[in-house]
């Protein structure tokens, strides 16, 4: 039987006068895999801080089983900003111990692309204090992660890392043995990693068996079954249980919901998108150009990104652009957002960019625009439009929009400058939607959005007739709002990759394997000390470890002798030169151990 190790017994917490939780009751056991999922606001976070005890709940208990190993990665880190990426992640660890550690190897490869850190200037010696948010992010997590606990608690944790990073996170926390409580609004990684899971709202906790695709359909089902409300919200939610049974590569290997249950339940409801009369639409709306480059160099600063790019964007094409940090994305979009702006006159620095004379571009950058704090919601966009025309047929006011975005009526009136971040994108998004664009450019869309909101900003870009290039992480949300995924993998091209996702990591993964050099390529070089036999070399580096070991007892022995002389300083100078000669020595041997691991 598994033993239990956090109860949640009848637990509230209030806040002003909103009442986040009422009366909760939980438990988290050995081998439990939960996801956590709700609106944002209404108390996903404060639900798990709650649980790993770093914030007191109002009425009610928590309690840990004794001696919990408990692991957590809160939205803020702790991070000493003096300290380097070294002092975090491997503290006092030798380069023979940690490198010879498969976790921590494997660890440093899936979070930063390689055991020297290749994204940070210094690498393992970069101080922690300028770095970004995003990699201040992945060094938390990976000081988490070459531990071992029970339990591991982790808020938003695939928020800063790319599509591999996202698919390395969800291989190795399957084939951990802690149990997980996780919030995250990213649906193809709940779907990876989730048993079980708890949807936040009004103050409950629902709890459902399965990943994310059995929660849609269990939650599609509770709402049909009591379906006297939230008729709207039911369609949502039938409308995504159709994508996942038959839209979408299967969310699941072994999907836990019946099969037939769910086919009578989407029986009446259409695909998601009905293409060829969004095509015939959109090309009523653009004409037959929208963007189209020919030879183009697209450069950051000095830095090529791409060259002799010759590419369409087509009337009605939805495509999904992915790639590594660094490799061109959002510079690309830039470009063409530029040369759409400039009627044509602004071009790259080689090459041409042809712009088509009906294009009416809206670009949501990865930055929130700023907006007057004092203006309320409705009037923020209202100050676009008053009514808007979603395309084939539909058409909103401004406040229906608002509400679909999950402003209600209230929340229309609240000024700018009090709503969240997440708030204030979904209102960015809203008001480039209200001014009736013909081509969207949607760069990391999905940032700050709960999976709610992400499902009706989904249903409206389903309807809507136009061209759209997205930019996301979010592996569910491009297989779900586009047709065609192109990639760019740093070799300064653009590729189209028919099967998706999946087809971009597979190339990752060979372009890395084939640049990884061969053992004999690594070995020749050391050839004068051991042969490039790995068991000679696995011999020697046994060797080595215990010259390292009887050096750090040294090492040990002549820092009290230096202490125990602290008055005597000629005895002081000749321990310091014994320390320091011993030092040097234990570095070369650290470095040949290294050599050797490679040979072997």
């Amino acid at each position: 039987m598994a033993v239990n190790l956090v109860n949640v017994e009848a637990v509230s917490k209030v806040y002003g006068t909103r009442a986040l939780l009422d009366g909760v009751s939980l438990g988290v056991s050995e081998g439990d895999r939960i996801g956590v999922v709700g609106r944002n606001g209404d108390g996903k976070t404060t639900l798990i801080r709650m649980l790993a005890k770093l914030e007191e709940a109002d009425t009610g208990r928590i309690t840990h089983n004794g001696g919990l190993r408990l692991g957590v990665l809160t939205q803020h880190d702790s991070l000493d900003p003096a300290a380097t990426v070294r002092q975090e992640i491997i503290g006092d660890l030798a380069d023979h111990e940690w490198a010879g550690t498969a976790k921590i190897r494997d660890v440093l490869n899936g979070l930063f692309g390689g055991l020297s850190l290749p994204g940070f200037e210094h690498g393992l010696e970069t101080v922690i204090g300028p770095l970004s948010g995003g990699e201040r992010r992945r060094i938390a997590l990976a000081k988490l992660l070459i531990d071992d606990q029970d339990l591991l608690v982790l808020d938003e944790p695939t928020n800063h890392l790319d599509v591999e990073g996202i698919a390395w996170l969800a291989k190795h926390l399957q084939a951990r043995r802690s149990a997980l409580v996780c919030v995250t609004h990213d649906r193809w990684f709940l779907d990876q990693v989730c048993t079980r899971m708890w949807d936040v709202q009004r103050g409950a906790v629902h709890e459902y068996e399965g990943g994310y695709s059995d929660y849609v359909f269990a939650r599609a089902e509770r709402e049909r079954i009591a379906s006297t409300e939230e008729t709207k919200r039911q369609n949502l939610v039938r409308k995504e249980l159709a994508w996942l049974r038959r839209g979408a590569p299967a969310r699941t290997s072994k999907p836990r919901f019946r099969v037939e249950a769910a086919n009578e339940l989407i029986a009446d409801v259409p695909p998601p998108r009905d293409t060829s009369a969004l095509m015939k639409f959109a090309n009523s709306r653009l004409g037959k150009t929208v963007f189209d480059l020919e030879d183009v160099t697209v450069q950051a600063g000095p830095k090529v990104l791409l060259k002799h790019l010759t590419w369409q964007l087509g009337p009605g094409d939805r495509v999904g652009l992915v790639g590594v940090n660094g490799a061109g994305k959002t510079s690309l979009l830039r470009v063409l957002a530029d040369a759409a702006r400039t009627q044509g006159d602004a071009q790259p620095v080689a090459g041409k960019v042809v712009v088509g004379k009906t294009v009416k571009l809206a670009y949501l950058s990865q930055e929130v625009g700023e907006l007057d704090p004092k203006l309320r919601v409705l009037e923020a966009v209202q100050r676009v439009r008053d009514r808007v025309d979603l395309g084939t047929g539909r058409e909103m006011t401004a406040g229906q929009l608002c509400e679909q975005f999950g402003f209600s009526k209230e929340k229309q009136w609240t000024p700018v400058g009090d709503l969240s971040g997440g708030e204030r994108r979904r209102l960015q998004i809203l008001r480039l939607l209200m001014d009736e664009p013909n081509v969207l450019f949607l760069d990391e869309p999905t940032n700050d959005l709960d999976i709610e909101t992400l499902t009706q900003l989904e249903d409206l870009l389903d309807g809507w007739p136009g061209s759209m290039v997205v930019i996301s992480h979010d592996r569910f949300f491009i297989e779900r709002t586009t047709d065609k995924v192109y990639a760019l993998l740093g070799d300064q091209t653009l590729r189209n990759l028919p099967r998706g996702l999946d087809e971009y990591l597979e190339r990752r993964r060979q372009m890395i394997e084939a640049a990884t050099p061969a053992p004999a390529a690594v070995a020749a070089p050391v050839k004068k000390k051991a042969s490039g036999d790995a068991r000679a070399a696995q011999k020697e580096m046994q060797k080595i470890e215990r010259q390292l070991s009887k050096l750090s007892d040294k090492e040990t022995k002549l820092h009290a002798q230096i202490a125990d002389n602290a008055t005597d300083f000629e005895k002081v100078a000749l321990l310091d030169a014994e320390l320091r000669e011993l030092v040097a020595g234990r570095d070369e041997l650290e470095m040949r151990w290294m050599e050797l691991a490679e040979d072997a």
